[in-house]
């Protein structure tokens, strides 16, 4: 995988770490590692000089066992699904850890918005 490190598997082995150390049933590690939902999507923009450009875009929705989904959207041109993934497992624990009534979620935009700041969305 180009020597990088895949964010997903790194927060999955930090949940199995905190699963072993606290002594609970390896199940809960197996829900945490499986988000309920995962989508993907082409997202065609019009450009402000009318040429059409599509863009990649990802939407996890981890755990809602908490209440409803709660997860901002990340625009990067490297994002991609396993780093939105990691993003939305985050979510997850750092709700629960704050007794938030919300599940983790995240989505995600491969676009690098400094290059194209001004996307006409109105036509």
């Amino acid at each position: 995988m180009n020597g990088q490190v895949n964010s997903f598997e790194l927060a999955c082995n930090h949940v199995l770490s905190a699963v072993r150390r606290l002594n609970l049933n390896p199940a809960v590690y197996e829900i945490l590692r499986n988000p309920e939902r995962v989508l993907t999507a082409a997202i065609p923009v019009k450009m402000d000089d009318g040429s059409i450009k599509v863009f990649t875009g990802y939407r996890v929705q981890h755990c809602s066992v908490l209440g409803p989904f709660k997860g901002g959207i990340r625009f990067h041109p490297d994002v991609n699904m396993d780093e939105v993934k990691a993003l939305a497992l985050w979510m997850t624990m750092k709700c629960a850890v704050l007794g938030l009534p919300y599940g983790g979620a995240k989505g995600g935009v491969t676009c690098d918005p400094r290059k194209c700041p001004l996307m006409n969305w109105r036509d």
